[in-house]
This record gives structure tokens, C-alpha cells and sequence, in this order.
């Protein structure tokens, strides 16, 4: 009889387990932060603990001024996704996005992250942020308004600072900010709509050396081809000379006048600029270019130049048609009319020419050939002249306009 015995192992170590009513919370992240119109923007969404089987999901923060934050739209397949990251084509405006993530069955989800924002420096049309004075950096307790354009009654200015927070202007009158600046105030100033759009961008810095000097440069970008100047300022004397003027910090100008005039700016002026008057160096600004407005190109004139071209071509068919068909009269219309019955004779100097013509409806274009018929007493003369192909284009009436008449001769060898 065989006796079963029992044996146990040591203790493991302990562990603790925490239960949390928290949710945890992902960190998005953007790239770029600033954008070129058209360029793809990526977007990482990281879990504190990542590990397989979570899922993504991908929003659009949509500004809601009534609740003085976002509501979230999701983005086109950005439901479930089983990739932390996610591209987006062809963005360009100023937008704000956030992500969280979700596993198990059924799916848990995380919180949202903290939006996110990629900034647009070239401005639009549908909503704008205008800047004055007109320039990038500031002194301390200067005057600074920001004022959102556009066509919408509510407006709300956000600001993102150089720590990070997010934050809503606290002076604002109507669709103006007010900023008496301070060192807190540089960061990302923007608008939003109370219906969902975003303005374009601009960076402030504010100079906290009472003392030194400031870059005097664009707050918006520069349309190859312009002219710009940039300049250098101090608090208490605005015109400096003897002024040191560097890009991308390589030294391009010692210009006694205190200024940098560029005639005709082109893509390799952008990046960052500043300037060092006695031994004091400006805080760098960034000088955006952006390329010639393309909207303004010639329309019509590719229009006409197509439509030219088209008649030029129905025009060489035709004649390549009466050439070989010895047609006398050829007559394009929705519906033509009878024919001049026989043929007339003319007194003149032709006498012996035959007139055909093919009359037509209102508006149409007629294609007529004066021909002398071959008989004995004018074959010879046939045979050294030329038949006359006359092109005639009637007017085309309508409500307004009246297209001149044209005509054209071609001479058929």
C-alpha cells in the first residue's frame, strides 16, 4: 500500500497591488510642431506601460468656447488602431489633437492625453491673428494687442508656454488680447472660433534683459520675392548704428545704419536671425518664407489659349475636308435652312462665277466656297487660279454680349 505525500514550497516574495479609480493617462506627442502648408504631421500616442494588445484612437480637438475647452472629433480610421502612431497628409492650419488607448474584452479605455497643437505660420483667410506692434520680440511692460480676424462674432486667444501649459488670454475685449508684458508671457499665441477654426500662429518673446537689445523682424511670413528689413532696438533708443546682424549665427552684416534690408527674399533667407549692438546679443527669431501666391495665376488665359487652339484645329479639318471633297458650299447648323433655288449669275466682273451660299439658323457659323464651274471658255483661266474658300462666322447673340464677326479667306492651291 502505497502512501501519497505532500510537499510545499517556500513563500514567494510579496508584491503589492494598487487599485486606482484613476484612469491612467497617454502622452501625444506631434512632429513637426510647426508646419509647412502641406506637409504630413505624425502623432504618438505612449502608454505608461506599453505592451501588446492595446488599441488607439485618434481625435481632432474641435474649440468649444461655450464650455472654455475642446470637444473631440475622430479622425478618418483613427478608430482602434493597432499602431501608437498616426500620419496625417497634406495639413495646413493650426490644428490641436488628442489620442487615448483601450484593451481587454470588453475594451477598456484610457483618459484622453493633453491636446497637442501643430502650428501654421502662414495665415488664411478664415480666420487670422494680427500683432501690434508688428514684431516678434518685446521689451518688458510693452503694449501688445493681439487681434483675431474673421467672420465670426466669439473668439478666444490660447497661448502655449515655453513649460508647456496651456493657457486662455485674460485681457480680452471683443476679439482683442491685451498683454502687458512680462518674462511669463513668451510662448505660441493663437485664436480660436466659437465655430471650431483656428487662426494662424505667431511667436512672442519677451527681451528680460532690460538692457540688452531686441531683433526687429516680421511676425508673419515673408512672400518670396518681397523685401524686408530687420533691424535692432533698444527700450530707450530705437535707431542703432554699428549693429551686428547674424543668420543661423554666421555673421552677415556690420551695418552702420542699424539695419538689414534684404531687396528680394528667397528660400534660403528663412531661419533664425538676430542682431548684437555693444557687445549685447538679442534673443534668435525665426523669418519665415512662404511661396508666391499661386491662386492669381493666369485662368483664362490657359482657357483661351485651349479654346484658340481647338478652333485653329477645327479649322484645318475643314479645309483638309473641302480640298478633297470639292464641296461647294458646307454649312455646319443645328438645322440648315433651303437652299437659293438654282444659281445666280453675277453682271460684274465674274460673270461667269456661280455664288452658293447656305443660309442658317440663328447663331450658326457657315463655311462658304466661291468656285467658277470648269467650262471651256474658263478652264484654262482654272487652271491658274485659285479657288476662294470664304469662312464666315456669324455673330453669337446673347443676353449681354455680342461676339464681333469674323472672317477668314484661305486660298486653295
Amino acid at each position: 500500500m502505497k502512501s501519497s505525500q505532500h510537499k510545499t514550497t517556500e513563500w514567494s516574495d510579496s508584491v503589492t497591488l494598487t487599485v486606482s479609480d484613476n484612469k491612467p493617462r497617454p502622452v501625444l506627442t506631434v512632429s513637426p510642431s510647426w508646419l509647412s502648408p502641406g506637409a504630413s504631421v505624425t502623432l504618438n500616442c505612449q502608454v505608461e506601460h506599453p505592451s501588446a494588445g492595446w488599441s488607439f484612437y485618434w481625435y481632432k480637438a474641435v474649440p468649444d468656447l461655450s464650455e472654455k475647452s475642446s470637444s473631440y472629433e475622430l479622425l478618418p480610421d483613427g478608430s482602434g488602431t493597432a499602431q501608437d502612431s498616426y500620419i496625417i497628409h497634406g495639413q495646413t492650419h493650426t490644428a490641436g489633437y488628442v489620442c487615448r488607448a483601450g484593451r481587454g474584452d470588453p475594451e477598456y479605455h484610457t483618459d484622453h492625453s493633453q491636446p497637442k497643437f501643430v502650428w501654421s505660420a502662414d495665415v488664411h483667410s478664415a480666420a487670422s491673428l494680427t500683432v501690434s506692434p508688428d514684431r516678434v520680440q518685446h521689451f518688458t511692460s510693452d503694449s501688445v494687442s493681439l487681434t483675431c480676424e474673421g467672420n465670426f462674432t466669439e473668439w478666444r486667444v490660447r497661448k502655449f508656454s515655453e513649460d508647456g501649459r496651456l493657457s486662455d488670454c485674460r485681457r480680452m475685449t471683443g476679439s482683442t488680447c491685451n498683454i502687458y508684458t512680462s518674462e511669463s508671457d513668451t510662448g505660441v499665441y493663437w485664436c480660436e472660433s466659437g465655430s471650431g477654426e483656428f487662426s494662424s500662429a505667431v511667436n512672442i518673446t519677451v527681451q528680460n534683459d532690460g538692457n540688452g537689445p531686441i531683433l526687429v523682424s516680421p511676425v508673419h511670413p515673408v512672400t518670396e520675392g518681397a523685401s524686408v528689413s530687420l533691424s535692432c532696438s533698444l527700450k530707450t533708443q530705437k535707431i542703432l548704428s554699428n549693429v551686428f546682424f547674424y543668420h543661423n549665427d554666421k555673421l552677415i552684416q556690420n551695418d552702420p545704419r542699424g539695419e538689414l534690408k534684404i531687396s528680394a527674399v528667397s528660400k534660403s533667407d528663412e531661419g533664425f536671425y538676430k542682431c548684437q549692438y555693444s557687445g549685447r546679443e538679442s534673443a534668435q527669431s525665426w523669418m519665415s518664407v512662404k511661396g508666391a501666391d499661386s491662386s492669381s495665376s493666369p485662368v483664362w488665359l490657359m482657357v483661351g489659349l485651349v479654346c484658340g487652339v481647338s478652333l485653329i484645329i477645327i479649322l484645318l479639318l475643314l479645309l483638309y475636308r473641302c480640298r478633297q471633297s470639292k464641296y461647294s458650299c458646307f454649312t455646319r447648323s443645328i438645322q440648315s435652312e433651303s437652299h437659293s433655288p438654282g444659281s445666280s449669275t453675277n453682271h460684274g466682273v465674274n460673270q461667269n462665277e456661280t455664288h452658293v451660299y447656305g443660309s442658317l439658323q440663328h447663331g450658326a457659323p457657315t463655311l462658304c466656297l466661291r468656285q467658277s464651274p470648269p467650262d471651256s471658255a474658263t478652264e484654262q483661266m482654272n487652271t491658274e487660279m485659285s479657288p476662294t474658300l470664304l469662312l464666315r462666322l456669324k455673330p453669337l447673340e446673347r443676353k449681354g454680349s455680342i461676339i464681333n464677326q469674323m472672317k477668314l479667306l484661305f486660298t486653295l492651291k
